[in-house]
């Protein structure tokens, strides 16, 4: 038995030997014996010695506990007939010194086989009870796994809560009037002035984006190089709208390209900065868009320009719009990677913001 269970042991030890001092003494009774009280002492003494013989026994049988079973049974049926002998000659040495009458050899050999079955079956009583308390703690472990089984699940549901609730989010900011308005506006104007094909091309734009904003699933990770594709769309389509006002510069690494990032996780970034930069400055502006490795983590970095009001760090989260579209992306980020990415905000002096992201660095396998 562990330490844990030590408790256990010296019960084990008080009920086994007492029950076998009450046997002992009513076997005598039943057999006519005339019981004297150097009788009585002299049981209590047997049981004594048992007692304290089976306590180097506990501690042998819990050396070998990891042996394998023959070898543990070889050793523990050796142990109990050594621990028998020595207790008859225990036995015998306090005979003399309790009680003068002449003990012949068939007493010495009935007292060994006597001893010799109490030892077996205290040896069965501690192995039995050790195997109860290994079942028992297989079954704390196994209800513990199985706990955090489900904790794990509840954090997953969580996870998909949260991620179908920013998709929720992210649909308000791909889905709002003001886009699907401003990109039909435009269409209508290209249809007038018989610019078919762009009219065309911006449509096919449009319905590709908004068919995979609806049938995309937030709790999955897609390629980089993938995110920039669709938010490619989403910016064609825009640069309908303000043409050469809106400039583009994208510098994707080429080891950057096959990382895995939550999918449409740039996308509402993207959309502060058209609405809140590019849009509200008559000359534009520009977007940038970078990314790169740095050992084992992937950095993105986005910019934009335009806005003629300098954008302060310490003021950027509390600003109505932006702040919104910034708590979209950093609560995919926590669901997604806990405490393993980071986000940092930076006010560019001439108006705008950058924004810089640092996550693991996976690929597919």
């Amino acid at each position: 038995m562990t330490n844990d269970h030590f408790p256990y042991f010296w019960r084990l030890q008080f009920v086994y030997w007492g029950s076998f001092s009450v046997i002992t003494t009513t076997s005598l009774f039943f057999w006519g014996e005339h019981i004297t009280i150097e009788h009585l002492l002299l049981i209590f003494l047997h049981s004594l010695l048992a007692f304290g013989l089976s306590f180097p026994l506990h501690i042998i049988y819990s050396l070998i506990w990891k042996m394998a079973t023959i070898l543990r049974v070889i050793i523990s049926v050796n142990c109990v007939l050594l621990g028998a002998g020595f207790w008859v000659i225990l036995r015998g040495i306090l005979v003399k010194l309790t009680i003068t009458e002449e003990q012949d050899w068939f007493s010495i050999g009935a007292w060994y086989f006597g001893m010799l079955y109490a030892l077996l079956g205290w040896a069965a009583f501690y192995h039995g009870i050790k195997y109860f308390f290994l079942m028992q703690e297989e079954h704390t472990r196994a209800l513990s796994a199985e706990t955090a089984v489900s904790n794990e699940q509840v954090k997953r549901l969580q996870a998909e809560s949260k991620a179908k609730d920013a998709k929720l989010k992210m649909l308000r900011y791909q889905l709002n009037p003001h886009f699907l308005f401003n990109t039909l506006n435009a269409i209508t104007s290209l249809v007038r002035i018989q610019a078919n094909n762009r009219a065309q091309e911006i449509t096919i734009k449009l319905s590709q984006f908004l068919r995979y904003t609806l049938d995309n699933n937030p709790n999955t990770k897609i390629p980089l190089k993938q995110e920039i594709n669709i938010l490619g769309m989403y910016l064609d389509i825009e640069k309908t709208r303000f043409q050469e006002r809106l400039i583009l510069e994208i510098n994707i690494d080429k080891n950057a390209e096959e990382a895995l990032i939550p999918s449409l996780l740039l996308q509402p970034l993207i959309e502060n900065s058209m609405k809140y930069a590019i849009a509200k400055n008559e000359n534009g502006g520009k977007i940038s868009i970078k990314a790169s490795t740095i050992g084992t983590t992937l950095q993105i970095t986005l910019s934009d320009t335009g806005s003629p009001e300098v954008v302060r760090p310490n003021k950027i989260a509390s600003r109505k719009g932006r702040g919104i579209g910034l708590k979209n992306t950093t609560d995919r980020l926590r669901a997604f990677y806990n405490d393993l990415y980071e986000f940092d905000l930076q006010g560019n002096h001439e108006g705008g913001l950058t924004t810089v992201i640092t996550i693991p660095f996976e690929i597919r396998e």
